[in-house]
């Protein structure tokens, strides 16, 4: 994309590690997205535009398929207007393929698939729409066609315009491209695709039914392209467009990004975005009116709002904090109110990145993303505001936050040591970078021992974080090996706990108290508590009462430091020192009780923290903590032969259980992560042929080929932390193997006795 609209010279290539999004030594080593990264460029190149027409402003953000960083791919979803969802033509619609495509539709975004690698041997077309029915629960609106012409993928064909959009060997231009005509029986087949794309785009869309019936096979092209970004712009995936080519070779590419301008919506199409104050969920415009007060009296309101979606440290410009602006306009040099750190910062620049390039710009409007340097403490999935006359915000705006990042829970770790006093201050910097630029990284350090703790999603994750610790911040340490990250929890309800903090805190004097309740929570809860005004952080409920009506304390900003309390006092449990989880934690802060004054935030804090601790503690002497293990849901696709060997591993040797095998050449049932009531039927899906089809050959060769199964199985991580190895000496390498945490199971017998 880069390439074709001027801003890259030479196109960057995977397999050779040059490309630019994927700029990490790991990921070029690797060949993987690790770290979502942002560019900014125009569409259509201005050569060849008339002086009316002006080119779309792209913002571009690559994000990792890999599973083991979903938290990097969902952190960036909120923030985006419409997606391209790239899969494999060989392998089809894999299963991370489906989770992402799942956290989409929560979010309703307008989405499309790029079928890519079509040039390669064993890529199927046909199996991939097919599989996109299936899998993903939409019905596939075949767009564009693959041109092949002996045994080699030539370009691709519009279905709409009936005319070639793309050829290998010349620069898609459509000078050159209309001298270029296809066979009979192309044409034939692009006609079939047009009727069942406008029958499909009629059962939807009125409008386009009503021209339909005016003009029949007729229709123009241009009513049929708005019909599609209507159809798209609810973003429910019930109708999925689908495009074809090959970006290795450029094919496919430029009608892509025409694609992106023609189907996808712009800020200004999408729905009104919905932000949290408090407890509550509201429009934004809502929270933009300011109330009506005296002229007198002077009220802040807010100017610019803007989500922060990712901050990565680079090596020549220090910490860039990625942000989209939803309001307003941001500026350099502007305060920015922090919400959820609940203070001031001031960006010194800000940037856009278009190719290899950092272009300084004065500001951001509504809709844009850019990167701001010189922020020292936001976080992802920070919300920054710029407020009138640079003031504090009020109490009922201090606490905006556009989508608040739900972090899922970490389910392995790895103890550092470091090696020097000296080392260990560095250590501990590298380590708060790389937890602002990844959350889903957590550390501690142990106070008695003195080592670090440093937890993740999986292996390959904290594989990357030791990586990128060593070899860009420099940080020496020993490590251990990496190991499950075990949880605790409460197995009844703890007793009613009150505990005063009154210790003096940073030179502050001062006294507050609180009482704690904790139950445990289970999965049938965790549906009403998410939709209740619990807050929830690392797998935990928290919830703040205060009791009366008029209160002499500001609400909002007491239940903030009381929850930030509860989250520390959860942060390792009474019987082994794990994090603790499905707790519902309920703080009651009674101000004739509990109020003495006005006192810091820290006290605050350390008064839910004593007593969520000191309930912890009377629930281990009764015997009420539990141990909980990370249960995965693994994805194995692997031969026939092996597959019963596998099956056997993970039931007799592994403690897992086989949810399902599915045989990867057969078309069978909808999968089940999506909609139930949506379940597409294989003869409705209108597919072309692919070229080996009708070339006997060709198909036999293919009949020859290993029989693939699918098998899908939870199974305790601690059994296959290591478990690629094994599956490798199993299938002789011909395996690939995804895990996602699926939940936690309490730990029981022998095996809890072996943890203690």
């Amino acid at each position: 994309m880069l390439y074709n609209s001027g801003a890259l010279r030479h196109a960057g290539n995977v397999d050779h590690g040059d490309t630019v999004t994927d700029f990490l030594p790991m990921e070029r080593q690797r060949g993987i997205t690790i770290q979502s990264a942002a560019i900014t460029f125009n569409w259509p190149k201005k050569e060849g535009l008339d002086l009316s027409t002006q080119p779309h402003i792209i913002n571009l953000i690559d994000t990792p398929g890999h599973v083991d960083f979903r938290f990097e791919v969902e952190r960036c979803m909120p923030i985006l207007d419409g997606a391209v969802c790239v899969i494999d033509g060989v392998e089809g619609v894999e299963a991370h393929t489906e989770r992402v495509w799942s956290s989409a539709r929560e979010f309703n975004i307008p989405r499309f698939i790029f079928v890519n690698k079509l040039d390669r041997e064993g890529a199927s077309y046909k199996k991939s729409i097919q599989d996109i029915g299936l899998k993903l629960n939409g019905m596939p609106l075949v767009c564009q066609i693959p041109w092949w012409e002996d045994d080699a993928m030539k370009g691709v064909v519009d279905v709409i315009t009936g005319q070639v959009v793309s050829s290998a060997g010349t620069a898609d231009s459509p000078e050159q491209l209309s001298k270029i005509a296809v066979n009979d029986a192309m044409k034939d087949e692009v006609e079939r695709a047009r009727e069942r794309l406008i029958e499909l785009l009629c059962e939807q869309d009125d409008e386009l039914l009503e021209l339909w019936t005016d003009h029949g096979k007729d229709l123009p092209s241009e009513p049929i392209k708005k019909s599609i970004r209507r159809v798209l712009r609810n973003g429910d995936g019930s109708l999925i467009p689908v495009f074809a080519g090959s970006s290795l070779k450029n094919i496919g590419v430029v009608p892509l990004l025409d694609a992106v301008n023609d189907y996808l919506p712009s800020p200004l199409d999408r729905p009104e975005l919905e932000v949290r104050t408090g407890e509550k969920t509201q429009p934004l415009g809502q929270i933009l009116q300011p109330p009506r007060i005296p002229k007198k009296q002077k009220q802040s309101h807010i100017e610019a709002l803007a989500s922060v979606f990712k901050v990565v440290n680079d090596s020549r410009r220090g910490m860039l904090t990625w942000v989209r602006v939803y309001h307003g306009i941001l500026k350099k040099n502007t305060p920015l109110w922090n919400t959820n750190l609940q203070g001031f910062e001031r960006p010194l620049n800000i940037m856009q990145i278009s190719g290899a390039q950092n272009i300084e710009v004065p500001h951001l409007a509504p809709g844009q993303i850019g990167a701001l340097t010189g922020l020292k403490t936001a976080r992802t999935g920070d919300t920054l505001m710029v407020m009138s006359g640079n003031r504090a915000p009020p109490p009922e705006l201090s606490h905006v936050q556009v989508r608040p990042p739900e972090i899922p829970p970490a389910v392995a770790f790895i103890i550092l040591d470091p090696l020097t006093p000296t080392g260990a201050k560095h250590l501990e910097t590298a380590l708060g970078n790389a937890s602002r630029e990844d959350p889903s990284l957590r550390w501690f350090k142990d106070e008695k021992t003195e080592q670090y703790t440093l937890s993740g999603m999986g292996a390959l994750h904290l594989d990357i974080a030791r990586d990128r610790l060593e070899n860009h911040y420099k940080a020496e340490a020993l490590w251990g090996k990496i190991v499950v990250d075990y949880k605790e929890s409460v197995s009844m309800q703890t007793t009613p706990t009150r505990a005063v903090f009154d210790k003096t805190v940073a030179g502050n004097t001062g006294s507050a108290a609180c009482t704690a309740v904790i139950e445990p929570v289970e999965s049938h809860h965790i549906d009403a508590l998410s939709r209740s005004s619990c807050i929830e952080r690392d797998g935990n409920f928290i919830q703040v009462q205060f009791p009366g009506e008029d209160h002499p304390f500001d609400v909002d900003a007491t239940r903030q430091h009381l929850i930030s309390g509860a989250i520390s006092g959860l942060a390792r449990g009474p019987r082994r020192g794990s994090p603790m989880y499905r707790c519902l934690v309920t703080l009651t802060y009674d101000a004739e009780t509990d109020y003495f004054g006005t006192t810091s935030g820290a006290h605050l804090s350390g008064a839910a923290k004593k007593a969520v601790k000191q309930a912890l503690t009377a629930a281990q002497q009764q015997q009420g903590i539990a141990i909980l293990e990370p249960v995965m849901r693994a994805t194995i696709v692997c031969p026939e032969g092996a597959a019963g060997a596998i099956q056997h591993d993970l039931h007799s040797a592994r403690g897992g259980q086989v949810l399902e095998v599915r045989d990867m050449q057969d078309s069978g049932t909808a999968s089940a992560t999506g909609d139930a009531n949506a379940e597409i039927n294989i003869d409705d899906i209108y597919a072309p042929p692919d070229s080996y089809d009708f070339q006997k050959s060709l198909r036999e060769t293919r009949k020859g080929r290993l029989r693939m199964l699918q098998i899908t199985a939870q199974v305790p991580l601690a059994e296959v932390l290591e478990y690629d190895g094994v599956l490798r000496s199993k299938t002789s390498g011909h395996h690939s193997l995804t895990m996602a945490l699926d939940t936690f199971e309490r730990v029981t017998g022998q095996r809890e006795k072996a943890l203690l």
